[in-house]
């Protein structure tokens, strides 16, 4: 069986960004946006209907305060309680899962979209996707970047401007550039 681009994207695998069924669905993700950003001045349940209407999952007492950017939104999933400040980003080109009551500082990236470091391959236009996994609890300070493929373990602390490369397990804190686990 032929599996489409999407497919192999949802899936992890190497697929061509620029298929028709991919820019799509990004272009729905970026009608979305526009709404859910200008929805600063409205009401919090007004908000929470329109990230049930795209994301894969949002708990109880979930918010995101616009603006808010995601490539489609299908592939996020919020547990309970969860917070996102002004301006993240998220790269969602596979299931990036936030659990139950994690903070979210503004401006934090999160990337699931990877790259071949072959140049030739990457030159193609090939792309692929590593899922990111955050626990419960979990602080991370504005400005963080999280890479894709990593997974952050209930009660950890990420620091301010931190670029996480590696796992941080549960309840440690990491901080810097690459961050690093402290104490």
């Amino acid at each position: 069986m032929v599996r489409t681009e999407m497919q192999k994207m949802l899936a992890g695998e190497l697929y061509r960004a620029g298929d028709p069924e991919i820019r799509a669905a990004a272009a729905e993700a970026f009608a979305w946006m526009a709404r859910y950003n200008a929805s600063l001045g409205g009401t919090r349940e007004e908000r929470r209907a329109l990230l049930r209407e795209r994301l894969g999952a949002v708990g109880d007492g979930a918010a995101i305060r616009p603006p808010f950017h995601c490539d489609y939104g299908f592939n996020i999933k919020l547990g309970a309680g969860v917070f996102l400040n002004f301006n993240c980003v998220i790269l969602d080109v596979v299931e990036v899962t936030i659990g139950d009551e994690t903070q979210i500082g503004p401006a934090v990236q999160i990337y699931t979209a990877d790259h071949p470091r072959d140049p030739e391959e990457r030159k193609s236009g090939l792309e692929f996707g590593r899922p990111v996994r955050i626990g419960r609890n979990v602080w991370i300070g504005g400005g963080a970047i999280i890479l894709p493929g990593i997974t952050i373990g209930d009660d950890a602390v990420i620091g301010a401007g931190a670029v996480v490369t590696r796992d941080v397990r549960a309840g440690a804190t990491a901080l810097g550039n690459p961050a690093r686990v402290r104490g």
